[in-house]
């Protein structure tokens, strides 16, 4: 069978290239054409548009490539026309996704999503062009089955990719890590601020105000792969460690963690590593996101769990006192003993390892059908 798949961005690449990997293992005569990444292409894909041609943060951006963007969508469609796929397969990136999705119902194409939108955090109301536009809902998130539900419309929760990519890594033992990465043998607090320049230079500061309150330990970020090294060091007035592109094995030796809200919350919470939450924007932008969002929380972790298992510290009580006072709690003590079992229920809940193979029979099986 022939597959169409649109990954926007370098997480959807990743998810994608699992999905793809295990497509191939299912359907011996698939063939794949994409929007997407090196990743994807690795697999065996044919990359027709890179996601870095795709990808514009932020209302400035969008409008500075307002007509770039709808080039890429025009070309999309096209593209789909002339491939004739039996199923067009959309990798989350929602505001590009969505608009595909809905000519490609028009045309009479088959619409699959992998990786839900999160409309069950605004404009829930959206849930009802999801129904008439996608043929088959593919979730990676155990509450937005019941999410779904409410709206009567069935979906499939296959469980989280994530772990497949944790569980494929290879490991490092501790000292290798600090003799490669010139570290010494203290035990590690991660800051993880971000990949944005405007997150890293919201948190980042905040983040290293807290080190010299714990001589105990080294202090060590994770550089993303999007910024420079020169740009995180203007925050750094400390003998910081910084370590790029290495996030995942920074994790697997850390003790405890300062984290932004985002994906790497549920990353750090697979690794077993305590966490403190940290979210600070605009207050204008956070006034107004207030009026929209429905959640009660704002990591991940808390939203499955639906509880504060991890600390959020958001706007004003993102502060260096409530930061010492939060991490001196899961260093050691009952607090860290609370955390580390509900990480073990989350890891349950999340379905397992196998979550790309099962999406992968999921999809092969409904075609055939």
């Amino acid at each position: 069978m022939k597959y169409y798949l649109i990954a926007g961005e370098a997480s959807g690449d990743l998810q994608a290239s699992y999905l793809i990997k295990e497509l191939a293992k299912a359907d011996t005569n698939a063939e794949f054409r994409c929007f997407g990444g090196d990743l994807m292409e690795k697999q065996g894909a044919t990359i027709v548009k890179h996601f870095r041609e795709l990808a514009f943060m932020g209302v400035e951006q969008v409008l500075l490539n307002i007509r770039t963007i709808f080039k890429n969508i025009a070309f999309c469609k096209e593209d789909i026309k002339a491939y004739t796929p039996d199923v067009l397969i959309l990798v989350d990136y929602p505001g590009f996704n969505m608009k595909i999705a809905k000519w490609a119902k028009a045309n009479n194409i088959k619409v699959y999503y992998y990786i839900s939108p999160k409309i069950w955090a605004w404009n829930q109301k959206r849930v009802h062009k999801i129904k008439k536009i996608i043929d088959k809902m593919i979730c990676i998130l155990p509450f937005e089955e019941e999410f779904y539900a409410k709206f009567n419309y069935p979906v499939d929760f296959v469980g989280h990719p994530l772990l497949d990519s944790i569980a494929d890594r290879p490991s490092i033992s501790f000292g290798d890590f600090c003799n490669e990465h010139q570290l010494n043998d203290k035990p590690i607090i991660a800051l993880l601020p971000g990949s944005r320049k405007q997150e890293i230079s919201a948190m980042l500061s905040l983040m290293l105000s807290v080190v010299d309150k714990f001589p105990d330990y080294q202090f060590v970020i994770a550089g993303a792969p999007s910024q420079p090294l020169l740009f995180y060091k203007q925050f750094i007035d400390k003998d910081i460690s910084i370590i790029e592109n290495k996030t995942y094995d920074l994790l697997q030796h850390s003790t405890s963690a300062l984290v932004v809200s985002g994906t790497a919350t549920l990353e750090t919470a697979l690794f077993k590593v305590p966490q403190v939450v940290c979210y600070k924007t605009g207050w204008l932008f956070y006034n107004l996101a207030k009026m929209v969002i429905k959640t009660k929380y704002i990591s991940l972790v808390n939203l499955i769990m639906n509880k504060e298992s991890v600390k959020e510290l958001i706007q004003k009580e993102l502060n260096t006192p409530n930061l010492t006072y939060e991490l001196s709690k899961i260093t050691t003590g009952k607090s860290r003993k609370s955390m580390l079992t509900d990480y073990e229920i989350l890891h349950q809940k999340l379905g397992g390892i196998g979550a790309s193979k099962r999406a992968a029979n999921l999809i092969v099986d409904s075609l055939k059908k």
